[in-house]
């Protein structure tokens, strides 16, 4: 019985069917910090809702800040479909986007685009 046991959880293991890790989650600062090696790559940030701007270009912008960072990295601003209320404390995944310029005046040096957005209680 030990012996089954073990080649199953050895087969599991060789072909990755295992339970996967949840993804890790970063400060604000740091995709601050490591921005340009971040730039097209997917990010996990949990923080608070600063604030929320819904139905910009089909899109909502909500900002997290978690507590890291100085007054220019504190506030990593997301787009997503999904949104949040001010205070919430979210986790979010998205692409980290440098350099977005939407026109009309909308330029933002870093975004995380095309986020999910889920509350954590």
């Amino acid at each position: 019985m030990k012996k089954i046991i073990a080649l199953l959880v050895a087969g599991l293991l060789a072909t990755g069917s295992a339970v996967a890790a949840e993804p890790a989650v970063q400060s604000v600062a740091s995709v601050y910090k490591d921005k340009a090696a971040l730039a097209g790559k997917e990010v996990t940030v949990q923080g608070k809702v600063a604030k929320v701007n819904n139905g910009i270009m089909q899109r909502n912008f909500v900002h997290v800040q978690d507590g890291s960072g100085d007054a220019s990295s504190n506030n990593l601003i997301v787009t997503s479909k999904q949104t949040a209320a001010v205070g919430d404390t979210v986790r979010v995944t998205g692409k980290v986007t440098l350099n977005r310029d939407f026109g009309m005046g909308y330029n933002y040096p870093l975004l995380v685009e095309e986020s999910t957005i889920t509350p954590v209680k």
